[in-house]
């Protein structure tokens, strides 16, 4: 992991790494063709919510957290990779979210156990709450449109 000088260090990561999210998936949503070029957009939209927000946070030195539980499905607990193709239907796109939600969900939680700053604490793991939602939201879209379909 990172070593990390002050908490803006820590917070322009976690900038950078929300931009690398927008940027992925503003790339692909140009290479697919129908939904999934709009799911893609939609998930690129939410990365810009998130960089927002820690953009606000670093600027104003100001963060309100309010926990809530976040069940998951775990689906992604049953698959190991989800690769880009052009080609891609929306089963895959919904796994490759899904793992990329869960992957951030980690980040921060790492990040959130590394600071004793009580603070970025608050501020990685309202991030990992964030992630976990979007996660839950992709696993209920791939249960409702895909599993009840096979």
């Amino acid at each position: 992991m990172k070593l990390f000088a002050s908490v803006d260090d820590i917070l322009d990561f976690a900038i950078k790494n929300e931009q690398d999210a927008v940027d992925f998936y503003t790339k692909y949503s140009v290479l697919v063709k129908g939904e999934i070029k709009n799911v893609f957009l939609e998930f690129a939209q939410e990365e810009i919510k998130h960089k927002a927000r820690l953009t606000k946070i670093k600027e104003e030195k100001m963060f309100e957290f309010t926990q809530e539980k976040i069940n998951s499905l775990n689906l992604t607990d049953y698959t190991t990779s989800a690769n880009f193709s052009i080609d891609m239907d929306y089963q895959d796109a919904l796994m490759l979210a899904m793992l990329k939600e869960k992957a951030a969900f980690k980040l921060y939680i790492n990040l959130a156990q590394k600071t004793d700053v009580p603070f970025l604490k608050q501020v990685f793991l309202s991030l990992a709450q964030e992630e976990s939602k979007h996660k839950l939201r992709f696993e209920l879209e791939y249960d409702e449109f895909i599993l009840k379909e096979n």
